[in-house]
């Protein structure tokens, strides 16, 4: 049997991610993020109130789990996987795709 990795944290079983903010939901796209490094980012977070409190009170959003997020990273790559953390978004207007 393995052991986790204690310096990765679980995912939890899912997740909320933000999204463009189309009228139609079909049309919305999850938002990534060109970090300071140029690696691409994919900020989610383990409730709602995370997602407004931390990324944008306004932000629309979807419920990911485990397979989705394999699924959108195999449709657009990304580097970086973060749950709860603040991209800063306010502050600098950080870039995104």
């Amino acid at each position: 049997m393995t052991h986790p990795d204690p310096r990765r944290p679980p995912i939890p079983p899912f997740v909320y991610v933000p999204t463009t903010s189309e009228a139609d939901p079909a049309e919305r796209r999850v938002t990534m993020h060109t970090v300071e490094d140029g690696r691409i980012a994919l900020y989610t977070y383990s409730a709602i109130d995370r997602l407004h409190d931390i990324y944008d009170p306004d932000s629309s959003w979807v419920v990911c789990d485990v397979a989705a997020l394999q699924r959108i990273h195999d449709q657009t790559p990304y580097d970086l996987l973060f749950v709860d953390v603040d991209p800063v978004l306010r502050h600098d207007g950080g870039e995104q795709r």
